[in-house]
């Protein structure tokens, strides 16, 4: 007879479970954004790992831990972290990422910047071969919209101004996003450099530099680790 293929939720709780074992008690843990971190944090809390804190990546992620009982901490109380544990988009062979579905790209990119190793959890739908399926997400101050738009068009995307409840998306740090659909992204270290310099760009949604050390991917067959 044969199963039922896992669902994407169950996937989701799968990897989540195995990123535990990366954790390391008594020191500090970065704290991703997005549905498949909720599963992280949930099992976290479940585990009775004890942590010196968390420093987190969004609000929604620090609300979650708070309530749950696990501590959370500021980025510039802590030295150093031994692990970064995050979701993607998207994720290539090479470790490298789209991020920022859940709004939350600028403050994931700093706090991965500052851990030792990037631990990626995902479903096998975000493996690609290459970067761009995804819309990308770009953090921007309002009023260079325009002109980053004309630029995205000339590449070839065509980007769009995150709406939600009617008006721009507001980020965290008070900022829009834009979406870019339309990019092949062939070259995302060379992306990334390249779009981070535009004016009015905080921040790209390629993590080409902060990479991916480690992708725990569930699949049918189970968790795989993939390693960069």
């Amino acid at each position: 007879m044969s199963q039922t293929p896992p669902t994407q939720d169950e996937l989701k709780t799968m990897v989540a479970q195995a990123a535990l074992a990366y954790v390391i008690p008594g020191e500090y843990l970065g704290v991703g954004t997005g549905s498949t971190v909720n599963k992280f944090i949930d099992a976290l809390a479940a585990s009775g790992v004890s942590i010196k804190g968390a420093v987190s990546s969004s609000l929604a992620s620090t609300q979650r831990m708070a309530s749950l009982g696990i501590p959370v901490v500021d980025l510039a109380q802590v030295d150093r972290m031994s692990v970064y544990i995050d979701g993607a988009d998207e994720i290539d062979a090479h470790g490298y990422m789209v991020k920022g579905g859940g709004a939350a790209l600028t403050r994931e990119k700093i706090v991965a910047a500052q851990a030792d190793q990037f631990v990626c959890i995902a479903d096998a739908s975000k493996r690609v071969q290459v970067l761009g399926a995804f819309p990308l997400p770009v953090e921007i101050i309002p009023m260079s919209a325009p002109e980053i738009v004309r630029r995205f068009q000339a590449m070839g995307g065509v980007a769009t101004l995150r709406i939600a409840n009617g008006q721009p998306l507001v980020t965290d740090n008070g900022q829009y996003l834009l979406d870019v659909k339309g990019l092949s992204i062939t070259d995302p270290l060379a992306f990334e450099n390249t779009v981070s310099q535009w004016p009015g760009v905080v921040t790209v949604g390629v993590f080409a530099h902060q990479h991916a050390h480690v992708c725990l991917l569930g699949t049918p067959q189970g968790v795989q680790s993939l390693v960069y």
